[in-house]
């Protein structure tokens, strides 16, 4: 079959990066594409919406759905974003999910499909963080068995580690032998579904992950107010404008988020800026400011609008009082 405008050797697999929050999805995929996307943090919890991740390996289009940790809790916030994982998981050709060694790997699984909710399709279990750990004392074929009885869609598992590369080009040559003969989603090279204005956003939490408490990430979120690209003549370099709004749920963490003297809220800007400069490949002028929203990841109207659509479970409407 020839496809329209492309080759007619192409081929194409989508693979959906699942599991519990910090088994390492982001550094995964980040690995994988060869570059910085996803953001990565040592903190549970940081990836909030699903997204594509796409790259090519010679003719194989391989696009990975990045989602968000997997997790039990009974906040608006969190049941959007197992909602995500569980979306993400939707008409893909693979379920990769990932397991860290440094864990107790049956505990961890079981707690996964029981927030999972759904019956996962075709799956390969991906053993991360073998870096951290001595594999000669894991018995994987006794602990793949174990864990198809949990869960009899699982085909087959790798154990790799995102940090040394370890077993990546045996995995990479497998998901190439998996792809079927299809047209490719991003033949104009395009890396994701998503645009610059959602990952400047990702990239300004990236960093308040950075030089925040431990538990502050959690309660804050980022809005992008205004994002504005500058025309410049041919040759110049581009220029954007951005105007965002970092949410803290109580005005007592506002003074945390903006630090002594503008401290904190300044080193935010300047390590969020070169992260949109590298995407944009031009100059960015970021204008950061700090805003009270009580009660935001209860809150349906701040959850639509930073991207995480209702789900099933969703709570009703919040409003503030008046």
């Amino acid at each position: 079959m020839l496809f329209e405008n492309q080759h007619p050797l192409n081929k194409s697999v989508m693979i959906a990066v699942l599991g519990k929050p910090n088994v390492g999805k982001s550094s995964f995929i980040n690995h994988l594409l060869g570059f910085d996307l996803s953001i990565v943090s040592n903190l549970p919890q940081t990836t909030r919406n699903q997204f594509h991740c796409a790259f090519t390996i010679d003719r194989t289009e391989v696009v990975l759905v990045d989602t968000p940790g997997i997790h039990g809790s009974n906040m608006e916030l969190n049941k959007r974003m197992n909602g995500q994982a569980q979306m993400g998981s939707e008409g893909v050709d693979i379920n990769f999910v990932l397991l860290a060694l440094d864990k107790h790997i049956m505990g961890e699984f079981k707690d996964f499909l029981k927030n999972f909710e759904h019956e996962l399709a075709r799956t390969w279990i991906i053993f991360t963080k073998a870096d951290l750990v001595d594999e000669s004392k894991f018995d994987f074929p006794k602990i793949v068995e174990e864990l198809k009885a949990m869960c009899p869609s699982i085909e087959k598992h790798y154990v790799i580690s995102a940090q040394s590369g370890h077993n990546i080009h045996t995995l990479t040559g497998a998901i190439q032998d998996a792809a079927q003969s299809a047209m490719h989603l991003y033949p104009g090279g395009d890396a994701s579904n998503m645009n610059e204005r959602f990952f400047a956003t990702e990239y300004i939490r990236e960093q308040a992950f950075k030089f925040l408490k431990e538990e502050l990430p959690y309660e804050i979120a980022v809005v992008i107010e205004e994002y504005k690209d500058i025309r410049k003549p041919e040759g110049e370099t581009p220029e954007a404008h951005i105007s965002a709004s970092i949410l803290v749920n109580r005005p007592s963490q506002r003074a945390i988020v903006v630090g002594s003297k503008g401290s904190i809220i300044k080193e935010i800007g300047m390590g969020a800026r070169k992260k949109i400069e590298a995407m944009t490949g031009g100059k960015v002028h970021l204008n950061l400011h700090v805003k009270v929203s009580p009660k935001w990841m209860n809150n349906n109207f701040v959850l639509d609008e930073i991207g995480l659509p209702r789900t099933q479970k969703s709570a009703r409407v919040w409003r503030a009082k008046k």
